[in-house]
């Protein structure tokens, strides 16, 4: 099963998210918005794996969870992966306490190679996908200003989750296997 450990987010974010999102699909002439349900924060893609190693992830996200402090983080900018004729992916930058989210990250990271996954080689950036392969009628300093108009709510982060991702029919579904709290209080 295809696998990814993430942060989710509770309803009223992805209520916010998904605000947005129907405001800026007014501006798109295409693209592929992702499904509310579907809006997390990625810390680390796994690929495919079997029960064995899942079992094996869990004790490492554990062992990762131990360790933590309960975080917040906020919803802080709109950006963009260009690709060649359109915006790639259209992402929500992301602010507050990233210190702590990149010390999460690196401690992720470092679990999951110790049990033999590769390690990433890019710099983690953190970022919320909200749609891909998006041509815009309107400029991007428009959709900026309208995302600036969202008030998002703050993302309490205390807990991370191992996520399966599937496709089902025509969409991509992610379901939560797993959670993993995080321990510590302060």
């Amino acid at each position: 099963m295809r696998t990814f450990i993430a942060v989710d987010f509770n309803k009223e974010v992805k209520n916010e998210i998904k605000s947005l999102q129907d405001r800026l699909r007014t501006h798109a002439s295409f693209g592929r918005w992702k499904y509310i349900d579907n809006f997390h924060l990625t810390l680390k893609f796994l690929g495919e794996i079997d029960d064995k190693k899942e079992d094996e992830i869990g004790a490492q996200l554990e062992k990762t969870c131990q360790k933590s402090n309960p975080f917040v983080l906020n919803i802080s900018e709109i950006g963009r992966f260009q690709g060649h004729d359109n915006i790639r992916v259209l992402w929500l930058g992301l602010g507050g306490e990233l210190d702590k989210l990149k010390r999460l990250q690196a401690d992720v990271e470092e679990g999951m190679h110790a049990i033999g996954f590769e390690k990433e080689k890019r710099p983690y950036v953190p970022h919320i996908t909200i749609a891909q392969d998006i041509a815009f009628s309107t400029g991007f300093d428009e959709i900026r200003k309208i995302a600036s108009e969202i008030v998002f709510p703050d993302i309490p982060v205390d807990k991370i989750f191992l996520f399966k991702s599937e496709q089902v029919g025509k969409k991509r579904i992610y379901t939560p296997l797993k959670e993993f709290r995080f321990e510590k209080d302060t």
